[in-house]
C-alpha cells in the first residue's frame, strides 16, 4: 500500500497584502461554513441524511477535519474551494507573490492527499468534491453512498 508521509511545506513568512482590497478578501475569508459547503449540506438534509460538521473522524489525525461526517457509514466529505485546493479547471496563482502561493498552495494539496491515505488507512471513504459542482448532484452520489455503506442490524429478536 502506498503511504503519503506529510510534512508541513513550509512557504516562509507570508508576504503582505498587494492591496487593501485583497486584505479585506482575505481577512473575511471563511475556514468553515463556505457558501459552496452550506449548499451541499442542505441539499443532503433535504434527502433526509443526518451528518456531523466539520469533525475530524473518529479514529484519525485530530486536525484533520472534514466538512461532513456520516459515522455509520464511515464517509468523509470534504467540499474543496478551487483556490486553496488547486483546482485543475479552476485554480490559479494570484499574480503578485507568485512563487509564494505555489509553495502554499502545492503544500495543501500535499496535505490533502495525506489526509485522504490516513482517512483510507482508518476505514474511512474520502469523498471530495469541488465548490462549483452541484450540490444536489452531489447530495444524490453522497446518499447512495451513505445507503450501500450503511451497517447492516440484525432483525429484532
Amino acid at each position: 500500500m502506498l503511504q503519503v508521509v506529510y510534512r508541513y511545506i513550509d512557504p516562509g513568512p507570508a508576504p503582505g497584502a498587494s492591496s487593501a482590497a485583497t486584505s479585506g478578501v482575505m481577512r473575511r475569508t471563511r475556514r468553515v461554513g463556505t457558501a459552496p459547503e452550506l449548499a451541499v449540506r442542505r441539499a443532503l438534509h433535504r434527502r433526509g441524511l443526518r451528518y456531523l460538521v466539520n469533525v475530524a473522524p473518529p479514529g484519525t489525525n485530530r486536525r484533520r477535519r472534514a466538512d461532513v461526517v456520516f459515522r455509520g457509514p464511515r464517509i468523509a466529505l470534504f467540499v474543496d474551494g478551487c483556490f486553496w485546493h488547486s483546482c485543475p479547471e479552476h485554480g490559479q496563482l494570484p499574480k503578485a507573490n507568485r512563487e509564494w502561493w505555489r509553495v502554499k498552495l502545492h503544500g495543501v494539496v500535499v496535505r490533502d492527499r495525506d489526509t485522504d491515505a490516513q482517512l483510507t488507512a482508518a476505514g474511512w471513504l474520502v469523498v471530495r468534491v469541488w465548490e462549483h459542482d452541484d450540490p444536489d448532484e452531489v447530495a444524490v452520489r453522497v446518499a447512495a453512498l451513505v445507503t450501500s455503506r450503511r451497517p447492516v442490524r440484525p432483525p429484532p429478536a
